[in-house]
């Protein structure tokens, strides 16, 4: 793609984010000490600052690997986790709540992450402006805001336009991996991606069966305390072929 075409892109996707509804309501909640502490003392080690005119890739890293993005990490229990389990992988958690982001830097600190790292912003400018096209493996969205009320659906931040703007980052085969347990979400989802030129369902067009290395959230054991099942959306970017 050209320079030219690709800023027009970029430009058009921008507009299209400043009109568009967001997915997340900021609470103000209040830091533990323990989250101040960490906040105050390890972001500038571990966490970016949004800034449209920069760009975060595997060689901001320790090591230069691969490069994964969690959308939304809540308290970071399972972001910490899945970055303990895979050290061979860097990855970013997304994130605009003050509590869980010093939440996961305490976790960074006390595990020695030398491979996570946090941004504190609206996910979708951070992916536009801070993540190169074609540079990242993988997406992560785990039990996103399921905005349960008809009239607020629109809110919910899984959309094929979400799914677009993450295609140009994706590499080939590259995955987004969603889990919710709200089944008409699940359903959307499902019936979104399918539906999405630029992906293909690693599991035949259905949901995804258990994936190991994923561990339990705290919004999925309230979830399976509700009786609810998990649904797991797991998708790759298609390869392009080129002649």
């Amino acid at each position: 793609m050209s320079e030219s075409i690709h800023k027009r892109k970029i430009d058009e996707q921008t507009q299209r984010q400043k009109r568009r509804i967001r997915s997340y309501v900021l609470r103000q909640s209040r830091m533990s000490n323990l989250q101040q502490r960490a906040y105050d003392g390890l972001f500038p080690q571990y966490g970016f600052t949004y800034d449209p005119n920069k760009v975060i890739t595997g060689a901001d890293y320790p090591k230069n690997n691969p490069l994964i993005i969690e959308i939304g990490f809540g308290m970071g229990h399972a972001t910490a986790e899945i970055a303990r389990k895979r050290p061979d992988r860097n990855f970013l958690g997304i994130e605009v709540h003050s509590p869980g982001v010093g939440a996961l830097l305490a976790r960074i600190e006390e595990n020695n992450l030398q491979n996570l790292k946090v941004i504190q912003h609206d996910a979708i400018p951070v992916l536009i402006h801070m993540i190169p096209q074609m540079s990242i493996e993988g997406i992560h969205l785990f039990f996103p805001d399921p905005w349960p009320k008809k009239r607020h659906k629109k809110r919910r931040i899984f959309q094929s336009s979400l799914l677009s703007i993450v295609s140009e980052k994706l590499i080939p085969e590259g995955y987004v991996y969603a889990v919710t347990d709200w089944e008409d979400y699940a359903q959307q989802m499902l019936e979104t991606s399918n539906n999405h030129p630029d992906f293909t369902n690693a599991y035949h067009g259905s949901f995804a069966s258990d994936i190991e290395w994923r561990p339990q959230t705290a919004f999925e054991r309230k979830g399976l305390a509700k009786n609810h099942r998990i649904y797991e959306l797991f998708i790759q970017k298609r390869r392009i072929n080129i002649q």
